[in-house]
C-alpha cells in the first residue's frame, strides 16, 4: 500500500504560502480566506473521517448489516449526517423521491454439470420456481451485438437463454430485444475482465443475469446444449431522501457542488462503497462550516439510491430549472476513495485518455487538472478514468454542468504497472469486497482515505475562493451567465442521443 504522504507538500501543491494552522472546530477553517484550502485539507484528516466510518458500521450492524435506500440502516445514516450538519451551521434539506427498490434473494446458472458466476441484473423478473431449463441460443457478435431486432436475424432464440456480449447499449435493452425475438431469458458476458454487475434501471420483460467474459464464452460453446438459471428478487415501490446542505455565505449563482452516495448494496454496509467518500465529504463540510469566508456558496449533497440506477442524483438534477443548473458552477463527485488496493483515479475530463465516453462538460478537463496535479505534487500519480456514468456525475454531464472527482477502483483488477507505480497488488480487484457483505472497516486503505480526503477538501476549498479555472471570466456576471448557458445548451444537444448514460454501480450497459 502506498506510504501516507505529507501533508505541507500537499498545501504547497495548491500554491498556498500561509503556514498551516491547528483546526478547533467546525468552520475554523474558513477564517483565514488566503490559506482555506490547506486548512481544509489539513481538517479532514483519515483520523476524523474514520470516526463516521465507524458510525457507518455500527448503524450497518444494528440494522440487518446493510444501509440499502429506504432501510433503517439508510434512514439512520441518513439522520447522522443531517445532525452533524445541521451543529455546523448548515440549513439542511431531506429531498424525498419515489423509486422502484430492488433486492435479490437467489442467483444460479448451471450447464454442463458445472456452476457459473451469474449475477442478477436488478429489476430482473425472477424465473419461476426451479428455474428456467432451456437451450443456450449465442447471440452474433457484431459491433452492437443485441441491440436490435435485425441482431436476431440469424439466430433463433425462441424459448431459449440467450448469450449476448456486453457493450454499446443499456442492459435493458438487451433483454427486450431478445425477449421480443422469443427469447425466456438472457445472459450477458463481459467483454473485459471481470464480473457484470448491472442494472435494467427498470422492471425487464425476461430473467437478466450477467456473467464473467470468460465464463460467457465457455457457455457460448455450449450452444444448442440446455441449462438452467435461477434468479429471484424483490421488486417493489418504496420512498427515500437525498441530505442536501449548502453554505449561508458565497454567490449563490456561482455554486460549487460536491456529492457522494450514501446507500449501500443490500448484501453489506458498504464502507468503502461509499461510506468513504460520504464521509470524506462530511468531514469536510464540517471543516467548511456553515458560514465561511467565501466567494462561492459550496453545496453537498448525500444521494440516495444510487445502487439501484443513480436515482436520487438524478431526481435532484430533473427537479432543476435550467435557470437553477446555471447556478451550479461545477459537480464534483466522490464514489470509493479508499478501495484496499487502492488505484488514483481522477476522472478524465478531456478525454486525453482516448476511451469510452468522451470529454465532459466544457470545464470538466481544468478540474481533471487540478485534482492530478495536487495529487502529483503530494507524491501520488494519478489515472484518468472515463465517465462512464457509473456514478452520480451521470445526470449532471447530461446537462452539460462540468464535472470531475475521484475514485479508487472497484472489481477490475490491478495491473502489473498500476502495481509498481502505487504499491498496490497486481491480478487483484481495486476492492474484492465490492458490492459484498466483507465491504466493513476492514476494507478501507486509510492511506488512500488520507490522500483523497486532502485532494477532495483542498479543491473544494479552492473552488469555493474562485471558480475562474473551470468557469473562465467575463467583464460582467451578466456576459458571464449568458455564455455560461450557451456553452450548456451545446453539451446538453451533444448528450441528447443518448451518448450519456444513467447508471449506477450496477452499470446499466
Amino acid at each position: 500500500m502506498p506510504a501516507t504522504r505529507n501533508r505541507l507538500a500537499a498545501a504547497l501543491a495548491v500554491g498556498a504560502s500561509a503556514a498551516l494552522v491547528l483546526i478547533t472546530g467546525p468552520g475554523a477553517a474558513a477564517q483565514q480566506e488566503g490559506s482555506l484550502p490547506p486548512e481544509l485539507a489539513q481538517a479532514v484528516s483519515a483520523d476524523n473521517i474514520n470516526r463516521h466510518l465507524i458510525a457507518l458500521q455500527r448503524i450497518a450492524d444494528q440494522n440487518g448489516g446493510t444501509r440499502a435506500a429506504s432501510t433503517a440502516g439508510y434512514n439512520r445514516s441518513a439522520e447522522y449526517i443531517a445532525g452533524k450538519l445541521a451543529d455546523a451551521g448548515y440549513d439542511v434539506t431531506r429531498q424525498k423521491f419515489p423509486f422502484v427498490y430492488d433486492e435479490t434473494t437467489a442467483e444460479r446458472l448451471t450447464s454442463g454439470g458445472a456452476s457459473y458466476d451469474a449475477v442478477r441484473m436488478s429489476y430482473s423478473p425472477s424465473t419461476p420456481d426451479g428455474g428456467v431449463t432451456a437451450p443456450l441460443a449465442a447471440v452474433p457478435v457484431d459491433d452492437t451485438p443485441g441491440c436490435g431486432r435485425a441482431d436476431y436475424d440469424d439466430v433463433d432464440v425462441t424459448g431459449k437463454i440467450a448469450l449476448i456480449k456486453r457493450g454499446t447499449c443499456t442492459f435493458y435493452d438487451k433483454q427486450r430485444y431478445a425477449a421480443r425475438a422469443g427469447a425466456v431469458a438472457a445472459v450477458i458476458y463481459n467483454d473485459e475482465p471481470g464480473p457484470v454487475l448491472g442494472t435494467l434501471g427498470e422492471p425487464g420483460q425476461i430473467p437478466t443475469a450477467g456473467v464473467p467474459r470468460v465464463q460467457g464464452e465457455k457457455l457460448i460453446e455450449q450452444a444448442g446444449e440446455k441449462a438452467t438459471l435461477t434468479i429471484e428478487g424483490v421488486t417493489e415501490n418504496r420512498t427515500t431522501y437525498n441530505v442536501i446542505a449548502q453554505t449561508k455565505t458565497g454567490r449563490k449563482d456561482n455554486v460549487v457542488m460536491a456529492g457522494a452516495h450514501l446507500d449501500s448494496v443490500t448484501s453489506g454496509p458498504g464502507i468503502n462503497d461509499n461510506g468513504s467518500g460520504a464521509a470524506g465529504l462530511l468531514q469536510t463540510a464540517l471543516a467548511l462550516g456553515g458560514e465561511p469566508k467565501v466567494e462561492n456558496a459550496v453545496r453537498f449533497a448525500w444521494w440516495g439510491a444510487e445502487e439501484l440506477g443513480l436515482v436520487g442524483s438524478d431526481h435532484y438534477v430533473e427537479q432543476l430549472s435550467f435557470e437553477q443548473q446555471l447556478d451550479i458552477a461545477m459537480y464534483l463527485n466522490f464514489d470509493m476513495i479508499a478501495s484496499p488496493n487502492a488505484g488514483y483515479f481522477v476522472y478524465d475530463g478531456d478525454d486525453s485518455d482516448g476511451v469510452g465516453a468522451g470529454p465532459g462538460p466544457y470545464g470538466s478537463a481544468a478540474i481533471e487538472q487540478d485534482f492530478a496535479s495536487y495529487l502529483r505534487h503530494s507524491g501520488t500519480p494519478t489515472e484518468g478514468t472515463d465517465f462512464t456514468g457509473r456514478s452520480d456525475y451521470g445526470p449532471f454531464i447530461e446537462v452539460g454542468i462540468p464535472s470531475g472527482g475521484l475514485f479508487t477502483g472497484a472489481e477490475v483488477k490491478m495491473t502489473e504497472a498500476q502495481a509498481e507505480k502505487w504499491g498496490g497488488e497486481a491480478g487483484v480487484a481495486y476492492d474484492e469486497c465490492y458490492h459484498k457483505a466483507c465491504d466493513t472497516l476492514g476494507n478501507v486503505d486509510y492511506d488512500a482515505l488520507d490522500v483523497n480526503a486532502d485532494a477532495m477538501a483542498a479543491t473544494i476549498g479552492r473552488y469555493a475562493l474562485s471558480t475562474e479555472d473551470v468557469n473562465g471570466v467575463a467583464p460582467d456576471a451578466a456576459k458571464s451567465r449568458t455564455r455560461v448557458a450557451a456553452q450548456r445548451f451545446g453539451e446538453r444537444m451533444r448528450t441528447s442521443d443518448g451518448h450519456a448514460d444513467a447508471e449506477g454501480n450496477r452499470d446499466s450497459r
